[in-house]
């Protein structure tokens, strides 16, 4: 019997845990040698002591109601202590669990305590620098507010304020043609039907501005978008601009997402619209909406036959007032794509492109969150 003891204290001694015994009087049975140094306490003048005659009252009382907590339930409980040393209050994770006797009665309680003060002290700095990460995300999101504010401000400048004096340029332009279009030289009627064209193109240029802007603005609102109904209106406002085109035309039925109708109709009205451009010189132009799968993600994809463009500069294609053919061969502002591209990335989804000169190209793009290392294709 004594050699099992010396050998059981050989065991506990020999751990980094602090390992005590104490009656169901709270007197200390039992201590292990990293008790002794953590105390600095011989175990020889321990035995028989209780808490209450080793710490301050209020560390004491909790320990005592610890121990009653695992006399009372019977069998091992845990929870975090804390108890004095040089350096100032360490917590530990404490197990305790009552020992029986042979009757099954609860004669002593056994507790297992390990430091983790250098672990709570890391969590509190990670709450910490939480806490200063979420301060700064507030203020930085209401500085982003304030831009926002101001970018509504400048938006609504640029639609009103600058909106008028276009018109009055067209406006006044198109009188001097009328009134006095006889008595111009064909050079100066030339002059200002170039004035009207570059009115346009500055006000088409001053909405494609305002819908860049909105795309990045304009809260998300998620909800059952029917694509295949969105896009027959697309195609329908493209039909009426030139109802003597030869055209294939192919949107399935079916095609369905969860996003926002009205930033997912302006990704199909520029890319439709961009292939009803580029395929303006074809005898019959073939234009497609399809869907596929890849990886559990939807996949739309706008196919089309018309002038397509160089792979080699396909990096620039979502940058606005970036155009990679020229006005002569295409209207248009440059940019419609990066509009397309800001959606989809606010639906967590991504978009790429695949083309030749003179062999068309095809837009695949995708509108929900896909999994980690997830690409396109």
């Amino acid at each position: 019997m004594r050699v099992e003891h010396e050998h059981l204290m050989a065991l506990i001694d020999h751990t980094s845990a602090v390992i005590y015994m104490r009656d169901a009087d709270g007197r200390y049975l039992l201590v292990n040698r990293e008790y002794e140094r953590l105390f600095k306490l011989r175990r020889e003048d321990i035995v028989g002591m209780t808490d209450h005659d080793l710490f301050p009252e209020a560390i004491a009382d909790e320990f005592r109601a610890n121990d009653l907590r695992a006399f009372a339930r019977g069998f091992p409980v845990q929870m975090e202590e804390q108890a004095p040393s040089d350096d100032g209050l360490r917590t530990y994770v404490t197990v305790k669990f009552p020992l029986t006797d042979a009757s099954g009665r609860s004669y002593a309680v056994c507790g297992i305590s390990t430091d983790i003060t250098e672990r709570k002290q890391a969590e509190e700095q990670v709450r910490r620098l939480n806490e200063e990460l979420e301060m700064r995300v507030r203020e930085r999101t209401a500085e982003l507010e304030a831009s926002t504010q101001e970018l509504d401000a400048f938006a609504y400048s640029v639609s009103h304020d600058l909106r008028a004096p276009l018109r009055s340029v067209e406006g006044f332009s198109q009188i001097l043609l009328e009134d006095y279009g006889d008595a111009l030289a064909e050079e100066a009627r030339q002059h200002l039907g170039r004035i009207q064209t570059n009115v346009a193109r500055m006000a088409q240029m001053i909405d494609d501005l305002l819908d860049l802007s909105r795309a990045t603005r304009r809260e998300l609102h998620r909800a059952p978008t029917d694509i295949t109904a969105l896009a027959q209106e697309v195609a329908t406002e493209l039909r009426a601009t030139d109802r003597d085109r030869v055209l294939d035309l192919v949107i399935p039925d079916g095609l369905a997402v969860q996003g926002d109708p009205h930033l997912i109709r302006l990704v199909l009205q520029n890319l439709l619209g961009n292939a009803w451009k580029f395929t303006v010189h074809r005898e019959r132009a073939e234009i497609s909406l399809s869907r596929h799968q890849h990886d559990g993600v939807d996949v739309f994809a706008v196919r089309d036959n018309g002038a397509g463009f160089d792979m080699r500069y396909a990096h620039k294609l979502f940058d606005p007032f970036q155009r990679l053919h020229s006005t002569a061969d295409f209207e248009g502002t440059g940019i419609g794509l990066a509009i397309v591209h800001r959606i989809v990335t606010r639906h967590g989804g991504q978009i790429c492109a695949q083309s030749e000169p003179g062999a068309g190209a095809t837009f695949r793009f995708s509108l929900s969150p896909a999994p980690a290392g997830w690409v396109i294709r």
